[in-house]
């Protein structure tokens, strides 16, 4: 049985993991975190599932993590870069699905990661991580004669745009064509734009109602368009994701690991 602890434990994708991780036997809640002003503060972890864990959610990271073999965080950049710290000092796993991360945080993350054992993916589910590998080979066939776009559909609560998700989802087209992301990236046309160029990767971000997650990416040629998309109507699918990473980066030398080494996608 893994001993694991949740941070950003009050959030929608924290309390889903701990909803997920209620119904596994191969789990046990061991920890809960979150920020010192959250209304979470001092409850039982498992009360919005109607059970009583013994697990209050905390403040305190070291005092969560302390039993934890892994720590599943859902949180914020700020929080989640404290976490990581937290981690390595104590040498525990880390499965991170935060977004938003400026550049420096990236490098920090890059520099601290293999002390420890970290998975870190925008989109824990395997559905999106098996789109990632399609639109790689989309690409690679279909080259610098199609046009690419992608869009990403999320609920109005979303703080980051675009998405972890779609700009993964650029970077690995952009790697295939062998093209600058920092250059290719379009994100908002407006006005007298101008004919599009060819090497042009347009990411455009809808935020509306409560979508938990769709993303399209487009392949648009002369006399066909290829389309892939993927869809999420749950959180669950999240969560499920990130537990299997948890499992999987367990017992893994240190390092920094992605959901594709976790479904074994790489290669």
């Amino acid at each position: 049985m893994l001993y694991a602890a949740v941070a950003g434990a009050g959030g929608r994708m924290g309390q889903a993991i701990i909803g997920a991780m209620l119904k596994n036997s191969s789990f046990m809640l061991s920890g809960a975190v979150e920020r010192d002003d959250s209304a979470f503060i001092g409850r039982d972890a498992g009360e919005a599932f109607g059970e009583k864990t013994g697990v209050k959610i905390t403040e305190a990271r070291d005092r969560a993590f302390k039993k934890a073999d892994v720590i599943i965080d859902f949180s914020t950049p700020d929080a989640t870069m404290k976490n990581l710290e937290e981690c390595v000092g104590l040498k525990k796993a880390i499965v991170i699905g935060t977004t938003g991360f400026s550049h420096i945080q990236r490098d920090a993350i890059r520099e601290l990661g293999p002390k420890t054992r970290v998975v870190i993916s925008p989109n824990m589910s395997i559905g999106v991580n098996l789109l990632l590998k399609l639109v790689e080979e989309a690409a690679t066939v279909l080259g610098k004669d199609y046009d690419i776009e992608i869009t990403e559909w999320h609920h109005r609560h979303k703080k980051d745009a675009p998405s972890g998700t779609a700009a993964r989802i650029a970077e690995v087209i952009a790697g295939a064509l062998n093209r600058d992301i920092e250059k290719a990236a379009v994100y908002e046309r407006k006005g007298i734009t101008g004919e599009r160029t060819p090497d042009e990767i347009g990411i455009q971000s809808i935020r509306a109602g409560d979508i938990v997650g769709d993303h399209t990416v487009l392949f648009g040629g002369i006399g066909e368009r290829l389309e892939i998309t993927h869809r999420a109507s749950s959180r669950d699918t999240f969560a499920f994701g990130a537990l299997r990473a948890a499992l999987w980066v367990a017992d893994r030398p240190n390092g920094i690991y992605d959901m594709q080494d976790v479904l074994g996608l790489k290669g």
